[in-house]
């Protein structure tokens, strides 16, 4: 071929596109093999732990997020390590959702297992509410050992060309690794049993898919282990209902190890599942809570205060102690039932309404741990009880002030406010400050007695009796959920101000002229 001036130019057949890619892999491939072999030592002494094995190993199954390392998942990996030791056969770990549970449980757990920990031996057993779940951390964790990286460090550990599939695959060493949703778990066995989420959130308040799912985890896990002394079964998971399979492990008192990592930290000793819990007593291999702040975040760097406050308002009450809190109480309430409440919604209070307002104050100055709430309730003419209007904050110091101030002069000086007056000298001073600021007001403050479940229980036998009605409001929904979760919610301090405001409706007081007592809000 000649051009417009004359020059011959040779026939040249230039690479694909598939070829470049190809060529360019291939150096990568190349390039990778070249860094870990000048890094080897390095990187297997690093892996010695779970926690450098997923530091190490991340870029191959998430190469563009960044990981986000903290106490909580140290803490979840200290504990599968111990079960890897054989210290522990059985654990249960409640965390929120979000905090990496399925990659480190179901994926670089095993494959730990079979390369650095030198276990290439073991089967595994996986399981979780839909089978997607299960496929998806049986792809990365194959997906994981077959790499270049793991290959290079781990050689001995080669897939078996005879069981290579999404579902089931093995070594060449006699590890295998095997998924099936919680729903069909008869058949396969494993020397570890990994059970990721046994309960969807669509299910684990139907009563008929909760309890099918507590059977199949009775009668038949302990059955897929290859040894039952020595075989582990793990069991990582949110709660979403006290009836739930973490539920029935405690209440059974079955021998798991318990690894429990709310959100926000919470000051104890206070109850759940029917037991009474100190956050600050070790699990059976001397883990403890380092938190020690009321409200105290678990993972900041990931889960912001921002964040965590979106996700309550987003999910409510009810979800965010369960999932998050990992504290659920049934929808239908504990001390307080919703049903009691079906029917009793109301436009507006009658005329002849007698009210007291009574504030709950945040006991700290976390203004993100605690929160300072005051509940308008009323007693109508016939005797019953009417919850007129409910303010909340989590505001602090002056801004709080305003709030009382302002949310007076809303209510009208017909509308009687009550406070609590903590115990000594400093308890007197803020008190006597608060009545100050409220002059003109008819104002009482004196001292709480009892806990704040002796305290609620009166206004609950009210509610019980169908004796309670609620005026409609935007605040009524997240009102109902602390009343339904109570004693279990992470806040009670609706509830404490109803019950403030309760006792001082009963209390003998001067009359209220009708005209002043129709104000409502």
């Amino acid at each position: 071929m000649k051009t417009s001036t004359g020059l011959k130019l040779s026939s040249v057949q230039l690479p694909s596109l598939a070829e470049i890619r190809a060529e360019r892999a291939r150096r990568a491939a190349e390039a990778e093999r070249e860094r870990v072999a000048r890094d080897a030592e390095r990187i297997r002494e690093r892996c010695k732990t779970l926690a450098g094995f997923v530091s190490e190993a991340w870029p191959i199954l998430e190469p563009k997020a960044k990981l986000v390392w903290g106490w909580p998942l140290q803490a979840m990996a200290e504990h599968l390590e111990a079960v890897t030791r054989g210290d522990i056969t059985r654990l249960l770990t409640n965390c929120p959702p979000g905090l990496m549970k399925s990659l480190l449980h179901s994926v670089f757990w095993p494959a730990w297992e079979w390369g650095p920990a030198g276990l290439p031996h073991m089967r595994y057993l996986t399981s979780s509410y839909s089978q997607e779940n299960v496929l998806r951390d049986n792809t990365k964790m194959r997906r994981l050992v077959e790499s270049q990286w793991f290959q290079s460090l781990w050689p001995e550990v080669r897939m078996s060309p005879d069981q290579n599939a999404k579902g089931k695959f093995e070594n060449t060493k006699s590890g295998a690794r095997e998924g099936r949703p919680f729903a069909s778990m008869t058949g396969g066995r494993g020397d570890r049993v990994i059970i990721d989420d046994p309960h969807s959130t669509e299910t684990a308040e139907s009563e008929t898919e909760r309890k099918n799912t507590i059977r199949i985890f009775r009668e038949s896990i302990s059955d897929r282990l290859n040894d039952p002394e020595r075989s582990a079964i793990v069991v990582i998971m949110q709660r979403l209902h006290e009836g739930d399979v973490s539920g029935t492990i405690i209440k059974l008192g079955l021998p798991y190890v318990h690894l429990c990592l709310p959100m926000e930290y919470e000051a104890g000793p206070f109850k759940r599942d029917g037991r009474i819990i100190d956050p600050e007593s070790p699990n059976a291999i001397g883990f403890v809570d380092p938190r020690s702040s009321e409200g105290e975040l678990l993972l900041p760097e990931r889960f912001s205060r921002e964040a965590v406050e979106g996700l309550k308002k987003a999910k409510g009450e009810y979800a965010y102690a369960g999932q998050y809190q990992q504290r659920p109480t049934p929808r239908e309430g504990g001390l307080f039932k919703r049903e009691w409440f079906d029917g009793k919604m109301i436009n507006s209070a009658p005329p002849g309404t007698v009210w007291v307002r009574h504030w709950d104050l945040a006991a700290t100055k976390d203004a993100k741990a605690a929160r300072t709430a005051g509940v308008k309730l009323g007693r109508a003419p016939d005797g019953s009880f009417i919850v007129g209007h409910v303010v909340k904050t989590q505001e602090e110091g002056a801004r709080v002030r305003a709030l009382i101030k302002g949310t007076a002069e809303i209510d009208g000086k017909d509308v009687e406010i009550s406070l609590p007056q903590d115990p000594g000298q400093a308890g007197k001073v803020q008190a006597q400050d608060m009545v100050l600021l409220l002059a003109g007001w008819k104002v009482k403050a004196q001292p709480e007695t009892g806990d704040k479940v002796t305290r609620a229980e009166p206004f609950s036998s009210q509610c019980e009796a169908g004796n309670v009605y609620i005026v409609k409001g935007e605040w009524n929904e997240s009102y109902l959920d602390e009343l339904c979760l109570f004693p279990g919610g992470a806040f009670k301090d609706q509830v404490d101000a109803t019950s403030g405001a309760f006792g001082r409706l009963l209390k003998p007081r001067a009359p209220v002229a009708a005209t002043g007592a129709t104000r409502r809000n």
